[in-house]
């Protein structure tokens, strides 16, 4: 077999602030002979999410830090291009920890990068990073599970258009309650509103938050599903309800902070409404996953259930495609296509 060259994204150093190009060392090696038991995957799309900025930095977490010249950390599909074991076949579509590179190479069984196969017939390959993938497992767990709605209550979610806002909105639609997004743009609360099928959307740039809230959550509010943190999660705390539950899954506001992280300064309230604030990490889940999966597919064959990709092409486009996610200039699921499926 010809050598076959793989380019990778390692982390060159801590980023202060926002992710900048000199944090980062493009490199280039080639892809070595296969082991028994061990797989070649081709690189074909990777997730680019929030959580990511996160994983640069040191310190204790739910996940270890990306190492200093380890490859960056990402989840995303590839196609098994060579295979010496049973347990997938050359050609299998898998989805795991890809990395940002070309090429991942190892054990099949590795725990850490976690493969299983994915179905390319039953749904377009960039929906498995998107509602059928880690977004979607985040939101509908994280609502259903940590969240409790129950018909009738009313939902408020923050980054509603990206990846997991948009999961979580419809989802709570679907167990009956009112649900109100809050976006950045006309065009992203249009999509909200029109496509997916919320009850109102909130666009933060543009007016009053505060009137916003007051508006359209006129009794108060039962579940929010917080995925920005900072100001926004502070005006929400000043109208939930008696017994509200606030699921904490991000705080994409905080996350390029070069001073301490903002807390909620209107944390009383949970005092006095008897509220619970509670986190979400989707790894928790990932013994559940296929009932997620199972149930949201169902729904998008129905008609029912919408999703919305940003795909980005070229690997090499990497260090500008992240900086999106903190520029509010995705519009959906963020995805970098790094080879044709």
């Amino acid at each position: 077999m010809t050598t076959l060259n793989n380019q990778q994204f390692r982390l060159a150093a801590r980023p202060v602030g926002l992710p900048k190009h000199s944090d980062w060392k493009f490199t280039s090696e080639p892809v070595r002979e296969l082991a028994d038991g061990e797989i070649l995957v081709k690189t074909l799309y990777l997730s680019l999410d929030p959580a990511m900025r996160g994983w640069m930095n040191e310190g204790k977490s739910y996940i270890r830090p990306v190492a200093i010249d380890e490859v960056m950390r990402a989840g995303g599909l590839g196609k098994v291009i060579a295979s010496k074991s049973p347990k997938f076949a050359v050609g299998d579509i898998v989805s795991g920890a890809i990395g940002v590179q070309d090429y991942w190479v190892g054990a099949a069984s590795d725990k850490t990068a976690g493969f299983y196969k994915v179905d390319p017939k039953a749904a377009p390959l960039p929906k498995y990073l998107n509602a059928l993938g880690m977004p979607g497992m985040t939101a509908y767990f994280g609502l259903l599970d940590v969240g409790l709605p129950k018909a009738g209550e009313t939902v408020v979610v923050s980054g509603a258009a990206g990846a997991v806002g948009q999961t979580v909105g419809q989802v709570a639609k679907h167990k009956g309650c009112r649900v109100v997004g809050i976006a950045g743009g006309k065009d992203k609360c249009d999509f909200v509103v029109n496509e997916l099928g919320f009850d109102a959307c909130i666009d933060y740039k543009s007016g009053s938050l505060k009137d916003g809230l007051k508006e359209h959550c006129p009794n108060g509010i039962d579940v929010y599903f917080d995925n920005v943190g900072g100001d926004i999660l502070d005006l929400v705390l000043t109208r939930i309800n008696l017994k509200a539950r606030i699921v904490i899954c991000g705080a994409i506001s905080q996350y390029n902070n070069t001073t301490p992280v903002k807390g909620p300064a209107n944390y009383l309230s949970l005092l006095v409404n008897r509220a619970r604030m509670e986190g979400i990490v989707v790894f928790d889940y990932a013994d559940r996953y296929h009932l997620g999966v199972a149930e949201m597919a169902k729904w998008m064959q129905e008609g029912t259930f919408k999703t919305r990709e940003d795909i980005v092409v070229g690997l090499e486009k990497f260090p500008e495609a992240l900086l999106m996610l903190f520029e509010g200039k995705n519009f959906g699921k963020l995805i970098l296509q790094v080879a044709k499926d």
